[in-house]
């Protein structure tokens, strides 16, 4: 996982460490570290502190002043840490098992409740979405080709923003036939018009309304998946992977094949169509 201020980059993986990387000097130093793989780094600015979330395998939670050998607090979750999300004053993070955590991250980090979104398979990523111009639900993403539009609140029933779409699914004029249904491993929310985009196994990227609950715009096949994405902080570009995800397992891994980050200029591709 890779996280970024404007000057420095932090990034976490399997061998147990998170490294910041000062984009300036091109140099790299440790400043967190876990018993297992770490799978997400996120960046928390907040009014009274600052630090890294990290998050990993070894079923902790880590908050860290990069000044200091130790972490300012230890959260322990029941399950490994797959996902994760910042949006001050709010954290979501997925765990194994299809739970999700939701975090106050005011004063200092508290966890508010673990739910249960309503998808049936494993969950791969999740992002934060606005309302009013605060922080107010999140959407997530699983291997079963839908994804999930949860609020905050988890009393809310009657929400418009709560529901289930399927996306990254064959499109099969005989229903005869099977339908191939692909892993979603990436969503995000677009930080000014609120409108999100997925990526998937299929090669596929796509936009989406969740208001108007409608699709924006689907993009060609790549010749490999994609495997993550995300926006730059004003929504003028689109980044997204496309390396092997290991969805098909290892008889479908070609190591000839490269790998690429692809960088989109946007505009208005994710702006709400007028009603």
């Amino acid at each position: 996982s890779v996280v970024s201020t404007q000057s420095t980059g932090f990034a976490g993986g399997c061998d147990k460490s998170v490294k910041m990387w000062d984009l300036n000097a091109n140099s790299f130093t440790q400043v967190a570290a876990h018993d297992a793989p770490v799978k997400t780094v996120n960046w928390v600015q907040a009014p009274g502190y600052q630090c890294i979330m990290t998050g990993s395998w070894d079923k902790t939670l880590k908050f860290w002043d990069t000044r200091q050998s130790q972490p300012m607090m230890t959260i322990n979750c029941e399950e490994r840490v797959y996902a994760s999300d910042v949006l001050y004053p709010a954290a979501v993070v997925v765990l194994a098992g299809r739970k999700v955590k939701v975090l106050s991250l005011e004063n200092q980090p508290t966890v508010l409740h673990t739910s249960e979104p309503p998808l049936r398979y494993q969950l791969r990523d999740i992002s934060i979405f606005k309302k009013d111009g605060k922080p107010s639900g999140y959407g997530v993403c699983s291997i079963e080709g839908r994804a999930a539009i949860e609020p905050f609140d988890p009393n809310t029933s009657n929400s418009k923003d709560k529901f289930t779409f399927k996306c990254h699914r064959s499109v099969n004029s005989d229903h005869n036939k099977p339908q191939e249904i692909y892993s979603v491993n990436g969503i995000k929310f677009h930080p000014t018009y609120g409108t999100l985009a997925t990526v998937g196994s299929d090669g596929k990227f796509a936009f989406w309304d969740k208001d108007a609950r409608t699709k924006l715009k689907g993009s060609e096949q790549l010749d490999n998946t994609i495997t993550s994405c995300d926006f730059n902080h004003n929504g003028m570009l689109f980044a997204y992977a496309s390396s092997y995800d290991w969805s098909k397992g290892y008889m479908y891994h070609n190591p000839q094949q490269k790998n690429y980050i692809f960088v989109r200029q946007v505009k208005d591709e994710l702006k709400p169509r007028k009603k």
